[in-house]
């Protein structure tokens, strides 16, 4: 037994010195050279298979130690991105005035798609599209604002508050209340009192939520869904207006839908505000959402100003855009809010 588990190793040990020969001199030299220059390649792979996780948190079955593994990636991602942005902040106070521009935060409105509507201020089409349409009289001072205000059937207390509130914001417009008469019947009316524009509140569970806009005598008539209401006693530090005609300003209507939205508020307002009043109603547009805003302001210094709201506060979201006066059953749209179909990417605006 002794001779031949001699024998055994004998030609394990020549199978073996056979299998170095070929590497060293043979078919695998250039492997055998790669592996004698890096001999801690292995040692760096399995650093890195031990330093990434085995497993994606997905894949974690109990959902106490996947909740458990979710936070404390977030809270690592977290660490490491605060300690970047001091190493950036670091560098930017020892480079001083040399020191590279801030890039401007990713967001969505500035990574929105391109709109193929987006009004230029020097586009020539849509200038000579302002000159015939149906608003083009109060922009040549032919026409002064007179706006009638009215709700739905049977308005509750909150709405009817919020009425006399938001009428304080719009010089020279009146409060209607009307109990079971039909629009159709009360805008040939406004018409031949000489109002210029109507806004129709409507409510759902004791609160609004809708406005109508018409424009008279020929229309635009736009639909929006109204949100987030604030009345002044709800806001903090609220104050009361005076009579003086307040100022306006848009902010990010730039599309051809925008820019007939912004003209419909302007049309709400005198052509000649009253600076001394110190008054301003906001229509600002951020992602397709209107947020109305009513302040007081005051200069304090050369660089800081103090904003002080009047109210009331909401918001609005464009539904539809119909040409003419309000028709629900013949009317003829120029737009739609379809949700399912325009609202399948996060970047896309319409306003």
């Amino acid at each position: 037994m002794d001779e031949d588990q001699q024998s055994i190793c004998s030609d394990q040990f020549s199978i073996s010195s056979d299998q170095l020969s070929i590497c060293s001199g043979g078919i695998f030299s250039d492997i055998a050279s790669v592996i004698d220059e890096n001999p801690l390649k292995d040692d760096a792979n399995n650093n890195n298979n031990e330093s990434m996780p085995q497993n994606n948190i997905s894949q974690i079955r109990n959902k106490d130690r996947r909740t458990a593994a979710f936070i404390k990636m977030r809270k690592e991602q977290r660490k490491e991105k605060i300690r970047l942005r001091k190493q950036r902040q670091n560098m930017r106070k020892q480079l001083g005035k040399n020191a590279p521009p801030v890039a401007p935060p990713k967001t969505i409105e500035n990574r929105r798609e391109k709109e193929d509507t987006m009004v230029q201020p020097d586009d020539v089409e849509v200038l000579l599209d302002e000159e015939s349409d149906e608003m083009a009289s109060y922009f040549e001072r032919k026409t002064t604002p007179k706006i009638l205000i009215t709700t739905s059937d049977r308005p509750r207390s909150r709405t009817t508050k919020f009425l006399k509130e938001l009428s304080e914001g719009f010089p020279n417009s009146t409060v209607f209340y009307r109990r079971a008469l039909d629009l159709k019947k009360v805008i040939p009316q406004c018409i031949m009192k000489g109002f210029t524009d109507i806004i129709i509140v409507n409510e759902d569970r004791k609160t609004p939520n809708g406005l109508l806009l018409c424009h008279l005598p020929e229309g635009p008539t736009v639909h929006f869904k109204m949100s987030n209401v604030k009345l002044r006693k709800e806001i903090k530090n609220s104050t009361t207006p005076s009579e003086h005609q307040p100022e306006i300003i848009l902010n990010n209507f730039g599309t051809r839908l925008g820019h007939t939205i912004g003209r419909m508020f302007t049309t709400l307002f005198p052509h000649n505000p009253e600076f001394i009043g110190r008054q301003v109603v906001t229509f600002h547009n951020q992602r397709d959402f209107i947020f109305f805003r009513h302040h007081r302001y005051i200069f304090r210094n050369e660089k800081r100003v103090g904003l002080q709201e009047i109210g009331p506060r909401f918001t609005l979201k464009l539904r539809s855009l119909q040409k003419g006066t309000f028709d629900s059953k013949f009317g003829e749209y120029e737009w739609i809010h379809k949700r399912h179909e325009m609202d399948t990417s996060r970047r896309r605006f319409h306003l």
